[in-house]
């Protein structure tokens, strides 16, 4: 995890370990190395987010967590397993992509739901690992899929269910 942390409120939370720990779990899961992937995290604001969500999806207000994925996995069948990558050989890990986390919208959502902040952005992190791999929630069978993947690594981490 390379993480840049442009609003110092996120050094709280321990956000790089946290960050490392829910991005490694759902690899982990999935049965792919940790330790041979990459994924770049930038820890922002809501007037941050907000620019990139304008930006990159045309939706100019603030947002939890945005991804963006090295390579396009995504199956063609609703509710099938994405393409997993390979994990490289030797040499540098395999870029998986970059991932943005806005503090506010994050703290305000878990104190709207009375859990901690860490669960919270533990479950984003989860969350946007898997956009990375090619899971989604816009078709039915695959949001269905990507919810029951996001409960499985969760609970591995003693984290509920935040789908029940």
């Amino acid at each position: 995890m390379d993480t840049i942390i442009e609003d110092d409120r996120w050094t709280g939370l321990a956000l790089t370990p946290l960050a490392e720990r829910a991005a490694s779990a759902a690899l982990a899961h999935l049965g792919l190395a940790p330790g041979r992937f990459e994924i770049a995290l930038l820890a922002c604001d809501d007037a941050r987010i907000a620019v990139l969500n304008a930006d990159f999806r045309g939706k100019p207000q603030p947002t939890n967590v945005l991804s963006w994925p090295t390579d396009e996995r995504g199956a063609d069948r609703d509710g099938a397993v994405p393409d997993l990558p390979q994990a490289p050989g030797d040499g540098p890990p395999g870029e998986l992509g970059d991932i943005a986390i806005a503090y506010d919208t994050c703290a305000r959502e878990a104190a709207e739901a009375g859990k901690p902040l860490a669960d919270h952005v533990t479950h984003l992190v989860v969350h946007a690992t898997l956009h990375l791999l090619g899971y989604d929630h816009i078709r039915d069978r695959d949001a269905t899929l990507m919810e029951r993947t996001e409960a499985g690594i969760l609970g591995k981490l003693g984290l509920p269910d935040p789908y029940s």
